[in-house]
This record gives structure tokens, sequence and C-alpha cells, in this order.
């Protein structure tokens, strides 16, 4: 799939609409598996073919400046005996993108179809 100029593919769109909703939710940050998880209920599981398709994608929207990243504590990570998690925020401007996103949705929804006149 092409990427339009300052435009987002599905996934990527996908991914900070599951981060918006997990914010709504109460979630402070959020991991690869856990935006996985919220993306297989949520969609139909056709974005994701394989988990580095999404760390990828996660990748690219840090580097837009859309997503902040950090490493999880050591400690938690040693504690609960895992390895350590990288933990994601949506920025102001990956919310400004849901938003804008959310907004084209709606007009879209909003405009009617226009029909074309049967030929003769």
């Amino acid at each position: 799939m092409r990427r339009k100029p300052g435009g987002l593919v599905p996934l990527e769109l996908a991914i900070c609409l599951c981060a918006r909703r997990l914010q709504l939710d109460g979630a402070t940050a959020f991991h690869g598996y856990e935006i996985a998880k919220h993306l297989s209920e949520v969609t139909s599981h056709k974005f994701l073919t394989a988990y580095g398709t999404l760390y990828r994608a996660l990748e690219r929207l840090e580097g837009m400046g859309l997503l902040d990243s950090r490493w999880e504590d050591p400690e938690i990570s040693a504690r609960e005996n895992r390895p350590r998690r990288r933990l994601y925020t949506l920025t102001a401007a990956g919310e400004t993108t849901v938003q804008q996103a959310q907004a084209a949705v709606q007009e879209k929804a909003a405009t009617p179809l226009r029909r074309r006149p049967a030929s003769a």
C-alpha cells in the first residue's frame, strides 16, 4: 500500500485509534502485545500478518512524532520474571491525528452518496 504524503496506512491509523481508546480506558502507556491484543479484538485481524509488522509500524509512528516510547523499569520485569517491555504513549500530535481521522469518518458518513444519472 502506498503512503499518501503526510498520511497514515490503515495499520498505523488503527494503532493510533487503539492507543486513544486505551488512554480513555485509563492506561497511561501500552506495550506492543497489548496493542496487538486490542487490535485483534476491535478489528478483523486483517492488519497484523506478523508481530514484526506491528513493531515496525510502532517505530514509524514514533518517528513521525505520534507516539513516544520508553523502556519499562528493569526491576518490574525482573520481579515478574519476564523480558522488559517497550512502553508507548500517544503524543499530542497523535491525539490530533486521531481527532482528524474521526472527523473525516464522520464527514464521510454524513455526505450523501451521489447517484449517476441513468443512461438512456
